[in-house]
């Protein structure tokens, strides 16, 4: 068990949620108005005058560290090392200019370790053939953090430019995150070797990986098609606003507009099912493309 000493619990008790995701997870945070938040993963989950409530769970706090346990399902221990790790040394309170920052975050890439191997061992217990880890060490598309030895997918512009980062505990911590400043047009994807019109759609990039292990354990060529990682799926608003689709799925039609099919492969579960009829056209189509061109598949 990880051992946390007295003024390390004081430094994450002092840190609150919509720092944390400021200074760890930006791209995480969504601005509902002048001074509330919610995050991406949970609509329902609002941020406001440094306190969270999540109102589709019923609980809340004040401290980052409240929510890394409740909601990321944390140990108390690993939780307050994850804070020491975004803001070593001590936590500063929730202030209103930084709440207010409008500028988006420089990209950095986590410092890189000198070998993958913990990367490896848990991608390949998660099922991953050694083939698709090899592909994603050999074009840059992972690697192993120095610092938690986090599993990190990265996403590239078409000049071959890191843009994007998804980053996955490989412990117990079940961390999941994004690098500062992560760019989600650019998200963790696998193009197809030739010309392909097809693109297949996924939550994560572990699941488009092991989508890619099932091709090639039965022969398949697993980069025949185009693949992509949407980075997590959002419910969308019932109201009708916020239905834009992913931007990852919007720049990447851009950047290969010989795609006229969709696969999807998104988790059978409520904000899976509402993003695929969404996909699907079975709402008013939400992409600037004619849907004439685009035909889609839930696999």
């Amino acid at each position: 068990m990880s051992y946390v000493n007295k003024e390390q619990i004081e430094r994450a008790k002092r840190l609150d949620l919509l720092t944390y995701l400021h200074m760890h997870e930006p791209a995480e945070l969504v601005r509902c108005s002048r001074n509330v938040y919610t995050t991406r993963t949970h609509d329902s989950l609002k941020i406001s005058n440094g306190k969270w409530y999540w109102w589709s769970r019923g609980i809340g706090g004040r401290s980052a560290l409240d929510y890394l346990i409740k909601v990321r399902g944390m140990s108390f221990p690993d939780a307050v090392l994850q804070i020491e790790g975004v803001h070593p040394g001590s936590a500063p309170a929730f202030s209103q200019s930084l709440q207010q920052r409008s500028s988006p975050a420089r990209f950095e890439l986590p410092e890189p370790n000198h070998t993958s191997h913990r990367v490896m061992a848990y991608l390949s217990k998660r099922g991953i053939h050694r083939t698709l880890i090899d592909y994603c060490l050999e074009t840059g598309r992972l690697y192993e953090s120095r610092r938690y030895h986090n599993a990190v997918f990265v996403g590239f512009d078409q000049e071959g430019t890191p843009r994007y980062a998804a980053i996955r505990g490989t412990t117990s911590t079940r961390y999941m995150g994004e690098a500062v400043g992560s760019d989600k047009r650019y998200s963790f994807s696998i193009p197809a070797s030739k010309n392909s019109t097809e693109l297949h759609l996924f939550e994560s990039a572990i699941d488009l990986l092991s989508y890619c292990t099932l091709e090639h354990l039965a022969g398949r060529d697993w980069r025949q098609a185009h693949k992509l990682s949407l980075a997590g799926i959002y419910r969308p608003r019932t109201n009708g606003e916020d239905s834009t689709p992913p931007s990852a799925l919007t720049h990447y039609l851009k950047c290969f507009p010989q795609v006229n099919r969709l696969v999807l492969h998104l988790d059978n579960d409520e904000p899976g099912r509402l993003a695929a009829a969404r996909y699907r056209g079975s709402s008013p189509p939400p992409f600037s493309y004619p849907m004439s061109r685009l035909s889609s598949e839930r696999m």
